[in-house]
């Protein structure tokens, strides 16, 4: 009898997931927007994000729908004055480049490699657009970084200024108290905040709040010159030295959901402040252990406030209810920078972030793009439904546990 009942469960349940995904299965046209154009012309000051705003309700899903066409010298950048076309294709549609005469225009200049035979490399007059607003987070790209509060504390630090001066800046000379290897290039940081896990207590690393450059021109026994070549602001007595950080710039990101359920907070934004607004940059308590990487979005929600339940007479919080959208433009283990996208109402520290399409169980994985037909989502368990069908409510509580 028992297992009569588990073989009618499965039945019914298979029944509803291939109902489901024959309602929801390869749907991306549910997510164009109503006045979305045919063709639209990219502009000077455009982003990535701007134009998939413009096609699509949910701009996350842009690597859905865009398709490379592979005779396009490097077909995955987007300039003024290129023509982005909405095809359809088997029912679905896509999104395709038309190259415009500024992706096709170059500057000749001498190439950077060195051989008896001159060359010449080509890049187009004009710059590739970016996908979100680089003016807002430049600094923190470059410049900012996290790092274990040790490293801080064990850096070489400013005892004085040149001619016992308190604060210096560019131009001027520091008296560093360790050991600095002469002509190599250091950046001079300051101790910011330290990062705590809201749920946890685990310390995800110190800011090292970037302040300026400096060359190392002698040393004397534990004291150090340095030669400060560069300075966003005064530097001040108890400024750590670090070495300069090597590693690729990243400027150039796709938005995308990550593969994985995230649920986080934002532990702090830059500023000084509480409030969380458009164009904000925030620190969430997710990092690349988490599986977090440049361009992904996540939707931010509004944390539900703490009531008191009369009848039960205990105290309860509300629901928390999706509030905008965020996209990680640099990670580190433990955590990442975020840029605010989007508000619908006023945010602050201890909002939530998850995925904006929650994964519906363990074991869901989805593929790396493998061309124009590459499948959108696989499952050991359950059937191919489409990332699309695990977007299905935009501003929902928490997904259907199945």
């Amino acid at each position: 009898m028992r297992s009569g009942r588990h073989l009618l469960l499965v039945l019914l349940l298979g029944s509803c997931l291939a109902t489901a995904a024959t309602r929801d299965s390869g749907d991306l046209s549910q997510y164009l927007r109503d006045d979305h154009p045919d063709v639209y012309t990219v502009v000077k000051g455009d982003t990535l994000w701007d134009i998939s705003g413009r096609f699509l309700e949910r701009p996350w899903l842009w690597p859905e729908v865009w398709r490379i066409n592979p005779q396009i010298e490097n077909p995955h950048l987007i300039y003024p004055g290129d023509r982005i076309h909405l095809v359809w294709v088997d029912g679905q549609p896509q999104l395709r480049l038309e190259r415009g005469d500024a992706g096709r225009t170059v500057r000749m200049t001498p190439s950077d490699t060195e051989s008896l035979h001159p060359e010449v490399r080509a890049t187009p007059l004009e710059s590739a657009i970016p996908a979100i607003r680089l003016d807002a987070i430049q600094g923190f790209l470059v410049q900012n970084r996290v790092v274990e509060p040790g490293v801080l504390d064990a850096a070489p630090y400013v005892v004085q200024g040149e001619s016992e001066r308190i604060v210096v800046g560019a131009g001027d000379r520091v008296y560093v108290r360790g050991e600095l290897p002469d002509s190599e290039s250091f950046s001079i940081v300051r101790k910011g905040p330290l990062y705590v896990d809201p749920d946890t207590n685990e310390v995800l690393g110190r800011e090292a709040t970037y302040i300026g450059l400096g060359q190392a021109v002698a040393q004397d026994g534990q004291i150090a010159t340095l030669r400060v070549d560069s300075s966003r602001e005064e530097i001040q007595i108890g400024d750590r030295i670090l070495p300069t950080e090597e590693r690729r710039l990243q400027s150039t990101f796709y938005p995308s959901a990550p593969a994985e359920d995230v649920n986080g907070q934002i532990i702090s934004v830059f500023g000084g402040v509480t409030q969380v607004g458009q164009f904000d940059v925030v620190v969430l308590n997710r990092g690349e252990r988490e599986g977090l990487e440049p361009g992904h979005v996540l939707a931010i929600y509004k944390r539900g406030a703490l009531a008191r339940d009369r009848i039960a007479n205990e105290v309860i919080r509300l629901p928390s209810e999706r509030a905008g959208l965020l996209m990680v433009f640099r990670t580190f283990e433990k955590l990442s920078y975020g840029l605010v996208l989007e508000t619908e109402r006023a945010l602050a520290v201890e909002d939530e972030v998850r995925n904006p399409c929650p994964a519906m169980a363990a074991g869901v994985r989805r593929q790396p793009p493998a061309g124009p037909d590459r499948p959108l989502l696989t499952s050991p368990i359950l059937p191919d439904f489409g990332r699309q069908a695990l977007c299905s409510h935009p501003r929902d509580s928490p997904p259907p546990r199945w």
